[in-house]
């Protein structure tokens, strides 16, 4: 399917020398912006970028799994109530939320389609190198992460089926089946690598580690960037969507961080938790709608995966400076309250007094 980006807006001036105020190839025009087919470069330059994206991708998943402990990973796989939370969270949570939202800020039923198709969508592999980063669980995020894309094959039209009917027919949405089996291969692959490296040789992993998780946070970065390249011009989008896109993840991350502390789970598989319901594949989203909708549907929505991409990544980072400064101040109190003690005990000890694996010798008695 051919894709579609907006020139940007004419000024004044070329509106006075040219009527039509569009090049005569524009597919939609309204007098102050149109739409044009992606010219080579562009589409030269994101087949390049994306061939480079993925291939990175695939190689901070091989480092994240070097972190996940083969027998820890089984056990989530066999005693799956983590996985079963982020099952609630990501299949359960999401589509209600966006549905709820959809409602209340009574938004076009096309857009309203575009919001519960983010929310249907499985866990993105970001989610997996900020979990990293706030010393989630990692075995289970990547379990989680695994688990959702593969059950996204069935869960995404069922959801889709039962929050879209009263928008639109939910047959119109087309689910690139390729696409989301792709990512799976792209994810479990590398990953399995990965655990075979920790099992082998844990030294050399724990440096693999360190190196991804750094190209990882980079990746992350320049996802955003490569998208704010691509997408530059894009169309005026309702202000709705961009309170819904701010919304939206926060929601995710706060429902899904409560839901498994309700459950019971402590508190770095709740944050992992937090991360993997919140952060969505917003990528599988925008090749969806690009599928299902034509340039005229798409004008009112396109640009909203790219809204949720932006306000995921930066309260994810928001998420990650507030474990990190929590952490710092609660290393540095617990080393301040140590110091104190032991002066205290120096002071109530007379100088003559020895101590012998706790206990106090008879000299003192």
């Amino acid at each position: 399917m051919q894709t579609y980006l907006l020139s940007q807006q004419f000024n004044t001036g070329s509106l006075a020398e040219n009527s039509t105020a569009c090049p005569a190839n524009a597919t939609i025009c309204d007098g102050t912006s149109c739409v044009l087919p992606e010219d080579n470069f562009n589409e030269t330059l994101s087949i390049v970028l994306s061939t480079v994206l993925t291939i990175m991708l695939a190689l901070v998943m091989f480092s994240m799994g070097c972190n996940v402990q083969l027998k820890n990973f089984l056990g989530h796989v066999r005693r799956p109530w983590g996985i079963f939370v982020g099952f609630l969270c990501q299949f359960g949570i999401m589509p209600l939320t966006a549905f709820l939202l959809s409602l209340a800020f009574n938004i076009l039923p096309i857009q309203a389609v575009v919001v519960l198709i983010m929310g249907c969508c499985p866990g993105g592999t970001a989610s997996n190198v900020i979990a990293y980063w706030v010393d989630g669980d990692m075995d289970l995020s990547i379990s989680m992460t695994t688990c959702s894309t593969l059950l996204a094959m069935g869960m995404m039209p069922l959801c889709l089926f039962i929050y879209t009917k009263m928008w639109t027919d939910s047959n119109a949405i087309v689910l690139p089946y390729n696409s989301i089996g792709i990512s799976l291969v792209a994810l479990v692959i590398p990953v399995s690598i990965g655990i075979y490296v920790n099992h082998r040789w844990p030294s050399k992993a724990k440096i693999i580690l360190k190196v991804g998780s750094i190209v990882g946070a980079v990746l992350i970065v320049l996802i955003a960037v490569v998208g704010g390249i691509l997408y530059k011009g894009s169309w005026i989008i309702s202000p709705k969507l961009w309170i819904i896109g701010t919304i939206f993840p926060a929601a995710g991350y706060s429902l899904g961080f409560f839901l498994a502390r309700i459950a019971g789970l402590s508190w770095h598989r709740c944050r992992t938790v937090s991360l993997e319901t919140g952060m969505q594949n917003t990528q599988l989203c925008s090749t969806i709608v690009q599928l299902s909708f034509t340039p005229e549907q798409l004008e009112l929505m396109f640009t909203f995966p790219l809204i949720y991409s932006i306000f995921q990544l930066l309260f994810a980072l928001l998420i990650l400076g507030g474990y990190r400064l929590y952490r710092r101040h609660r290393v540095k109190t617990k080393t301040d309250v140590e110091k104190t003690e032991q002066k205290e005990d120096s002071k109530s000890v007379p100088s003559h007094t020895k101590i012998n694996g706790g206990f106090v010798t008879d000299e003192t008695k």
